[in-house]
């Protein structure tokens, strides 16, 4: 199949869309009409501009309101198409888009309807050109896939064919199955687009909702596995019209619309078992098998401070790096880095965000294949100075600049903390943390889905229902994506995706404070939260105080006993159930740079709390300025994390 893409996806000009889908690796364009219309040249200026990029024009589309119209408009519209046919023939393409009409005056009946088609494509055939009929999911008439290939079916005529579009066909819950019915060589184009399932207008979906394939909630690759049945091998073209995309950057969403096709064509190959044109080869998706570590970029001035508050924590300095001023810190199976080299990426980040999580290293079956699929992705690489002795870890870029590496068990890295670190011989009792429960990202609003498509395109990962949370600045967008049985005590890995389109929320001043997007807080697994909890408040770490109300609510609610509820009371923990079980939560206080740490219990429980989070992000609003972590945990300036 050869991927393509409408130039309606991306914001821009004209000249700009196409010049970020020329960079993007596309090498096929559809070109909006409205895009068209408003371009200061000639449609000859604009086949020019794609010759010179390395672009072949699919078509311009759409042509509107052409089949069942009366006999008073018939001959205007014919006329209409005339012209369209001397366009195509100027922009050096060869295919008209028909889509279905919605015009009130349009008459019904498939005999009517197919005798426009077969007189249309009988003008077309003079020219050399090519019809393409699609059925609008709000079409008057037509807005069923199976009338439109009937309606192409009658027409009976060679240069008549079948447009397919997967959101037309998904957003109204058709049966796929047809699709497998249609002759490869009647398919004349097929166009894709994701969305997320929305209960509304066809029309306000479409036009505002709609995403890239593995960004939304469409089952796609059974849409491709009915389509492959066909043998169809010719253009796959993303049209997505997305309010985010508009207001985001032109090169990074083409970037992301060629990584989605990827992502799908190598999906579609693994589920039939067998090649696909247009996939290219790669590893199959990353299964994770833990956190590896967290690495923290500290500048020298800050690092005593933070030193303390991972004591205060619980862990361990267990390991200091042969040749860098890198420590590694343990407790339970979490393992912690913090780097103040003044050498290395870790430095140019910490520049850049201040003292902060710089990496997160997943485990994994295979670590160079991940790389390897990573690069089949277009996902940027990453390669840093190696001293001697020291593994070469593979990694690439993540969110906002950071690197996600990669270790399996191998012989050198699955060793990675015995070959690059001496042992301190330090020990220590711990607070009772076991493990990394999530980690959450906070990014920009139009940013979110880009990297959820990073993730799942790259991990064997799923992603949950986006969900609302409240903030007392406005509204945040959170979406999780987990590896493995959701949920479980030894989930491997679980990612939060929070971003808001509101400048007052606490995800949005995380974001303009950090100067990007990156990692605002880690949750932290114990297997006993009441006696971590006073562990951690013994030694001098400042929770976030709850207020008072949350818990006579909690009392009225749940069925705890008295005792129970003035415990949770006097530790701030907070409480949420689900149909699997029991959730205990508390949260360190924040600390300058809106960076913070979670604790948690789950008792089988699958979620993230999400009923206590506006309770959270009213508590954090409530002390906006940093709170001054006791005992001398406090930080010196803005910048640490």
């Amino acid at each position: 199949m050869i991927p393509s893409i409408a130039t309606v996806c991306v914001s821009g000009t004209l000249h700009e869309k196409l010049e970020a889908i020329a960079a993007a690796g596309f090498r096929a364009v559809e070109i909006f009409e409205n895009d068209l219309i408003a371009f200061p040249g000639s449609p000859a200026d604009v086949r020019r501009i794609c010759g010179d990029l390395g672009l072949s024009i699919v078509t311009c589309q759409p042509f509107r309101d052409f089949e069942g119209m009366p006999d008073s408009r018939r001959a205007r519209t014919f006329d209409r198409a005339e012209r369209k046919f001397d366009l195509l023939q100027e922009l050096g393409t060869d295919l008209l888009f028909v889509c279905s009409t919605v015009s009130p005056e349009a008459l019904s009946g498939i005999d009517r309807l197919a005798a426009d088609f077969a007189e249309l494509g009988e003008r077309a055939a003079k020219r050399g050109l090519r019809v393409g009929y699609e059925a609008l999911a709000w079409g008057k008439h037509v807005y069923d896939y199976r009338d439109a290939w009937e309606i192409v079916r009658r027409a009976n005529h060679p240069h008549v064919g079948i447009i397919l579009d997967s959101f037309h066909i998904m957003s109204r819950g058709l049966d796929l199955s047809t699709i497998g019915t249609i002759p490869s060589d009647r398919i004349f184009m097929v166009q894709l687009a994701d969305a997320p399932l929305l209960q509304m207008d066809h029309l306000s979906w479409s036009r505002h909702w709609r995403c890239l394939p593995g960004q939304g909630e469409f089952a796609l690759p059974d849409f491709m596995q009915a389509l492959i049945s066909t043998g169809f091998d010719g253009f796959l073209s993303l049209e997505i019209f997305n309010d985010r995309f508009r207001a985001g950057s032109a090169r990074s969403v083409a970037l992301d619309g060629h990584r989605s096709l990827l992502w799908l064509l190598d999906e579609t190959a693994r589920r039939i078992g067998k090649p696909v044109r247009g996939a290219p080869a790669m590893p199959p998706p990353a299964r994770v098998e833990a956190v590896e570590f967290i690495e923290f970029a500290v500048v020298e001035s800050e690092r005593s401070q933070f030193e303390r508050l991972l004591r205060a924590l619980g862990f361990v300095r267990t390991g200091a790096h042969r040749s860098k001023d890198v420590d590694l810190w343990r407790q339970g199976d979490i393992r912690i880095i913090l780097n103040s080299d003044e050498d290395g990426f870790a430095h140019s980040y910490q520049i850049t965000h201040g003292s902060s999580v710089c990496a997160i290293a997943l485990r994994v079956a295979d670590a160079r294949a991940a790389t390897e699929r990573a690069k089949a992705l277009l996902d940027v690489p990453h390669a840093g100075a190696i001293g001697p002795g020291e593994l070469d870890i593979p990694a690439v870029r993540g969110v906002g600049g950071s690197l996600v590496y990669f270790l399996d068990g191998g012989v050198a890295l699955g060793r990675w903390s015995e070959v690059d670190f001496v042992s301190t011989g330090e020990s220590g009792q711990g607070a009772g943390l076991i493990a990394v429960d999530h980690i959450s990202q906070t990014m920009q609003y139009e940013e979110m889905l880009t990297w959820l498509l990073f993730y799942t395109s790259l991990l064997d990962a799923r992603k949950t229902p986006s969900q609302a949370v409240i903030d007392p600045g406005g509204v945040v967008q959170s979406q999780v994506i987990e590896s493995g049985d959701g949920g479980q005590p030894d989930h491997p890995l679980r990612l939060v995706l929070n971003g808001s389109q509101s400048h007052r929320t606490m995800s949005a001043r995380f974001v303009t404070d950090f100067f990007g997007s990156g990692v605002q807080h880690i949750a932290l697994a114990t297997h006993d939260i009441r006696a971590t909890v006073e562990t951690l408040m013994a030694n001098g770490v400042a929770m976030l105080p709850m207020p008072e109300n949350y818990y006579e609510d909690l009392e009225a609610r749940a069925d705890f006993a008295p005792g129970q509820i003035d415990a949770l009371k006097a530790l701030n923990i907070l409480y949420d159930q689900d149909g699997h079980g029991a959730f205990w939560q508390a949260y360190t206080a924040t600390l300058d740079g809106g960076f913070f740490f979670e604790i948690v219990q789950r008792d089988g429980y699958r979620g993230y709390g999400a009923a206590n989070a506006g309770i959270r992000l009213t508590a954090q609003a409530r002390l906006a300025r940093p709170i001054t972590v006791p005992a001398g945990l406090s930080h010196s300036h803005g910048r640490s994390p």
